[in-house]
């Protein structure tokens, strides 16, 4: 998650015999992704609107060359943010269905520390470190 977005919201601090994924929390974690997601979507009109004002037909092949280069690594940057937009739809989503917070894998709490670094987190921390060790073992 961005960092300047992380500096607009407070972590959320449960008062004692709080409810986990109560009410609060859910709107807590709602108001991140919207935001987070609003963000997202400003960067990708930002950077349609400029590739379309920067779009200049270079003569020299290298200049050219040059350009189509950065524009391919913007949109393969912006690919990522609608990816990662999608997956905060699914994430929202998952708070209205009163399905957020809990691990796919093994239905445990993912916990409020772990959402707050990873609001789109679905699985807990135990889950994910096997997961990423699954993972490598199969790279091998």
């Amino acid at each position: 998650m961005p960092a300047e977005l992380h500096k607009t919201f407070a972590p959320y601090v449960p008062k004692k015999g709080e409810a986990y994924m109560n009410p609060k929390q859910r709107a807590h974690f709602r108001k991140i992704l919207e935001e987070w997601k609003a963000e997202l979507s400003q960067d990708i009109d930002r950077t349609v609107h400029t590739m379309q004002d920067e779009a200049t037909v270079f003569a020299d092949p290298n200049d050219r060359a040059s350009q189509e280069s950065d524009m391919a690594l913007e949109l393969r940057n912006r690919d990522r943010e609608r990816k990662l937009i999608k997956k905060i739809e699914e994430t929202i989503a998952k708070i209205d269905a009163g399905e957020y917070g809990y691990c796919e894998s093994c239905g445990v709490e993912i916990g409020l520390k772990r959402l707050e670094a990873r609001p789109t987190a679905t699985l807990c921390i135990d889950c994910k470190t096997l997961d990423e060790l699954r993972e490598r073992q199969m790279a091998k």
